[in-house]
């Protein structure tokens, strides 16, 4: 057949391919036009879906169900009809005191007003509580307004949302700013939307042109971003389903949006590059697709699996929040694969000999010069003649880059996520300058059942309530008999008292000063209370400090849990993969060293606060563990996916010579511009975030996207040369029973090339043209 025509048509095959990935292979190519044609009617259905996402997810709260402050809420709810306070109004009086007539009597008119409003179920105030000098500012120019909005986080939040601009006052006697844990999620909420559309009209065009440069052709650019779209409308189509049966967090959204065109990228980029190979050996189209999926197919299959493997640990926390990232990590990587199996193949068996550069033909002596000369080649080479000096270099270095990881602190989550510009972060910064408390955030210590006596439950909440307000950092502890500090009844009680009893119990309120809960040891000041101890039956400690305490201590408990989970499932992939026990070894513990630098560089920006001028956020001084966790997940599986790409060409080359470092040199080559493309493509697209205005989703984007740099160029192109090296034939080591295990489950890409039975009818059919 000549090039010419070789350019149009698949061409004439021999005999029907053997294995499952070789039949799908067959199939795409005797019906790609009909596999377009479905995969256009399908994107079009799944983005009609799609569209209807975001309004079916969720907002969720810092809450781990059955916890001892969760067990607090209930009684609060069910017995006393209010729970801590989710809104706060910050009124200053705009001369003189909060406590002139005209402040008292505007402030009372805002108390009622929001009473009176149908989703707030509790009110209030320094005023109606009796001048408690606890909501008072210390200048005493500024008081508060707390309310409990009723509903769960999406009702509260839309319902706070709504309420926000009435209650946002400036007028001659008083000004009232909106605060509040619900106020600030929403803002963090609506802010990290915008970010979400507008990285999406970033990162599109921006990746169109990077994979324009990569391919140096438009058709396979055009066709590697329809597979990643498709990803995320197939993924965003599929969360929507999801949440007719289970909570979605709306952040689900944001990881949907840059996995899904970077896994999308990455494996259209392996299965392009092995498509390319089988062209310039002089493959026949029809035969280059299906040597491509009986190869680099089954490669990005278990690359998938890895990923999602990582991803899909999540699901061990209790929380919809992480459980709906790894909803999304698992159903983006199902897409990919699937757009990249079945409808990348089809545009592939369309376009031919067009995805190649200039659209030629290279001969096969050409392309194994080229894997003999390249810079990765080269690099390796040089990396293998001195082990050992040029790997100790380059676990120096990711020791230096990782060492401020040393200095990490775990605190809570706060407005300062929010840009200065947001209202509610504007509104807390004047809290902070004015209030030496936290009234805001008081914790419940809820007694269900008082029993006995009035008399002696009077005695036994006196008794309590001293010994709560000598604990360092309380600074005033309100009962139902009066209100204490340092350990002396500071006032009796009052009409204000009534709200703090129950049919059948009574609650204590700890105020915290600003300082203890702005240090770097909440858990413990919470630890400290609940050590005190009651002299009643059952104490349930709750409150706003204590829930994050809880959901932290959760999040902790099962951080061993998840990443032994990701440690046994990414080792057995890549034994699998490898028959090896060293290279699973190996993979494991270079992953872990790229993702120091990731902690390093999070501790380094976001946590001491280098180059935030740059970036426009505000360090605090500590990190909130839960996104931390989150990006180990996400980089660990994206770094164990460059894994699996370069061990696969590796172990196909071994297989084929025996020679452990032949088999690494060309391994390397073969692979690593691939990975360096994907590394650099998908390393943009986490980083767009950077310029997002939330904290949370800028440390995403430059954590996860230092990680992956990283491990594309120290780790893959100095550490994994240097490591095989040292080790030899060590690296395909296995005892007789696990090497029988592989020899029998196990993959590699050294699979046969079998060819594909065209019809004579489909060899005519003209393909689609560029």
């Amino acid at each position: 057949m000549s090039d010419a025509r070789s350019r149009e048509h698949p061409g004439p095959t021999e005999g029907p391919p053997t294995t499952l990935l070789g039949r799908l292979g067959g199939f795409v190519v005797r019906r790609r036009r009909w596999t377009l044609i479905g995969g256009l009617i399908a994107i079009l259905g799944i983005g009609v879906i799609a569209a209807g996402a975001m309004s079916a997810m969720v907002l969720n709260r810092w809450e781990a169900p059955g916890t001892e402050s969760i067990e607090a809420q209930d009684v609060l709810l069910s017995d006393y009809e209010t729970d801590s306070s989710n809104l706060i109004l910050l009124v200053t009086a705009q001369n003189g005191s909060v406590d002139d007539p005209t402040v008292v009597e505007a402030a009372g008119d805002l108390a009622d007003t929001l009473a009176a409003e149908e989703s707030v179920g509790d009110v209030w105030s320094y005023w109606s509580q009796g001048q408690d000098a606890t909501l008072r500012s210390d200048a005493g120019d500024q008081a508060l307004v707390l309310a409990w909005v009723m509903g769960d986080a999406t009702q509260a939040r839309a319902d706070i949302a709504e309420m926000l601009p009435d209650y946002t006052i400036d007028n001659d006697v008083i000004n009232v700013q909106v605060a509040g844990s619900e106020a600030i999620s929403g803002q963090i909420s609506e802010l990290a939307t915008q970010d979400f559309v507008r990285a999406e009209l970033i990162i599109l065009p921006l990746m169109l042109v990077l994979l324009i440069v990569v391919y140096r052709r438009v058709s396979p650019a055009l066709v590697t971003l329809g597979v990643g779209l498709f990803s995320v409308l197939a993924t965003l189509a599929a969360l929507r389903g999801l949440a007719a049966f289970t909570e979605v967090s709306n952040f689900a959204a944001n990881i949907t949006l840059v996995m899904g065109i970077g896994l999308g990228i990455d494996y259209s980029l392996f299965i392009i590059a092995r498509f390319r190979e089988e062209l310039t050996r002089g493959a026949e189209v029809g035969n280059a697709v299906v040597t491509t999926l009986q190869t680099a197919g089954r490669t990005v299959i278990f690359s998938g699996l890895t990923v999602a493997a990582s991803l899909s640990v999540l699901l061990a926390f209790p929380f919809s929040f992480l459980r709906s990232f790894a909803y999304a990590g698992v159903l983006v990587v199902i897409t990919a694969v699937l757009g990249s199996l079945v409808l990348l193949p089809a545009a592939l068996a369309a376009l031919g000999r067009r995805v190649l550069r200039g659209g030629g033909r290279t001969s096969a002596a050409t392309v194994q010069e080229n894997s003999e000369t390249g810079f990765w080649y080269r690099t390796g080479k040089l990396v293998m003649r001195r082990p050992g000096v040029f790997g100790g270099l380059a676990l120096i270095l990711v020791a230096v880059l990782g060492s401020p990881v040393l200095g990490l602190g775990i605190g809570l989550p706060d407005d300062r996520v929010l840009p200065e510009s947001a209202s509610t972060r504007q509104a807390y910064d004047d809290l902070r300058a004015g209030f030496s408390q936290e009234a805001n955030d008081g914790i419940h210590f809820v007694v269900p059942d008082i029993g006995g006596p009035t008399g002696s439950a009077d005695e036994s909440i006196n008794e309590y309530a001293i010994a709560l307000s000598e604990v360092d950092g309380v600074s005033q502890v309100n009962t139902s008999i009066g209100d204490y500090v340092d350990g002396e009844l500071l006032r009796g009680p009052g009409e204000y008292s009534a709200r703090l009893v129950s049919d059948t119990g009574t609650r204590l309120e700890a105020i915290p000063s600003r300082e203890i809960l702005s240090g770097t040891d909440v858990d413990g000041f919470v630890h400290e209370l609940r050590a005190v101890p009651a002299p009643f039956d059952e104490v349930l400690v709750g409150g706003y400090p204590a829930e994050l305490t809880d959901f932290r201590s959760t999040l902790m408990d099962r951080v061993p849990l998840v990443g032994a989970l990701i440690l046994i499932i990414t080792f057995v992939i890549l034994f699998l993969m490898s028959g090896s026990l060293l290279i699973p070894i190996k993979a494991t513990v270079l992953n872990l060293l790229s993702l120091s630098v990731m902690f390093g560089a999070l501790v380094f920006i976001f946590q001491n606060g280098n180059f935030a001028d740059v970036l426009g956020f505000t360090p605090i001084g500590t990190l909130d563990p839960a996104f931390p966790i989150l990006m180990f997940c996400v980089a660990y599986g994206l770094s164990m996916d460059y894994e699996v790409f370069m061990l696969s060409r590796i172990k196909e080359e071994y297989d084929a010579t025996g020679d452990n470092e032949k088999a690494v040199l060309f391994g390397l080559q073969r692979s690593g511009p691939l990975i360096t493309s994907a590394a650099i493509i998908l390393a943009v697209s986490f980083s767009v975030y950077a310029t997002g205005q939330i904290m949370y989703l800028q440390m995403i984007g430059i954590g996860i996207a230092v990680a992956i740099l990283i491990d594309a160029t120290l780790i893959r192109a100095i550490l994994v040369p240097a490591f095989m090296k040292l080790a030899g034939r060590a690296n395909w080591w296995a005892p007789g029973p696990l090497r029988k295990l592989h020899d029998r489950f196990g993959i590699s890409e050294s699979g046969p090339r079998q060819p594909v039975e065209v019809p004579q009818a489909t060899q005519e059919m003209p393909a689609a043209r560029h």
